[in-house]
């Protein structure tokens, strides 16, 4: 009951952060919707820590998204700067910046992210990503 408890207010914490950092740089940005990003984002690690993981840690996202397999990686059509435009390696359509404090519709929708995760990690790793690597990895890009 205790450990349940401490994940309940980590994740509570890891959410205040979130929604504090992302508060103070958005009056420096013209995205509107970085708010609902910023609480979609701690919805969903706590989701993940629900199913076992954490903490999160966003120097293990980024690790991940240049980890090649296969002459694969994240960055590979995203781009290791997520600021930046990215391109799929097969399709050549173009990829609007990850980062969420350049593309407005990044990161809100629960669907959209597991959709994200599921398409990609598959693509990438031919495996699922667990709730320990989308955790690093969605801290890390709610960061950029």
């Amino acid at each position: 009951m205790n450990n349940n408890l401490n994940k309940s207010l980590m994740g509570l914490a890891l959410t205040a952060v979130l929604l504090s950092s992302v508060n103070a740089s958005a009056a420096n940005t013209k995205v509107a919707s970085l708010p609902l990003s910023a609480e979609r984002i701690g919805l969903q690690l706590q989701q993940y820590q629900a199913q076992g993981a954490g903490p999160f840690s966003a120097a293990a996202g980024q690790a991940l998204w240049l980890q090649q397999s296969e002459n694969r990686s994240c960055a590979s059509c995203h781009t290791a700067k997520v600021t930046d435009p990215g391109m799929h390696q097969n399709t050549r359509k173009p990829i609007e910046a990850m980062a969420p404090s350049l593309t407005s519709n990044r990161l809100t929708d629960a669907a959209k992210i597991e959709k994200w995760f599921t398409r990609n990690c598959n693509w990438t790793f031919k495996r699922e990503c667990t709730p320990q690597e989308k955790g690093d990895v969605l801290l890390w890009l709610s960061l950029q």
